[in-house]
């Protein structure tokens, strides 16, 4: 690549990434889609993003490895619905999260932006399934309408 080729790349990149809506932070440091319910709360949440949560008594619950399976194939698909992903797999940790939602055994649960539990589930969902789920509530329709 020769000198002029570098200065035309140069130019192009603040450009190219100015066109992509990334706030200064979130440039700085990357989106994590998937968090452990010790480390956060469903409050920390509110209004900024629709929540996906797995519980499970153990992580090597096959209901739980399998969900996450199915979230890791098509992350994209929450990535574009606003979505952030807890896991809950220590029943015997009793976090935030868990005793707000009252969970026992493998749970799945959707929450919309408000906090509002959209759908509880007893068993593993496909992307498609949870994707309709959010795709039918007023406030994504209103994102969807946006843009």
């Amino acid at each position: 690549m020769n000198a002029f080729s570098r200065l035309a790349l140069a130019a192009l990149v603040p450009v190219a990434l100015g066109t992509m809506a990334f706030s200064a932070t979130e440039a700085e440091e990357p989106f994590t889609l998937i968090h452990d319910a010790s480390e956060t709360t469903l409050e920390d949440w509110a209004w900024q993003k629709r929540v996906v949560v797995v519980f499970a008594d153990n992580p090597n619950d096959p209901r739980f490895a399998k969900q996450m399976e199915l979230i890791n194939d098509r992350p994209e698909a929450l990535l574009d619905r606003d979505v952030v992903v807890i896991t809950d797999t220590d029943p015997a940790a009793d976090s935030a999260v868990r005793h707000k939602l009252r969970a026992r055994g493998f749970m799945l649960v959707v929450l919309a932006k408000d906090g509002s539990v959209v759908i509880r589930k007893p068993a593993p969902w496909d992307m498609r399934e949870i994707s309709r789920s959010i795709d039918k509530l007023p406030l994504r329709q209103q994102e969807i309408r946006e843009r």
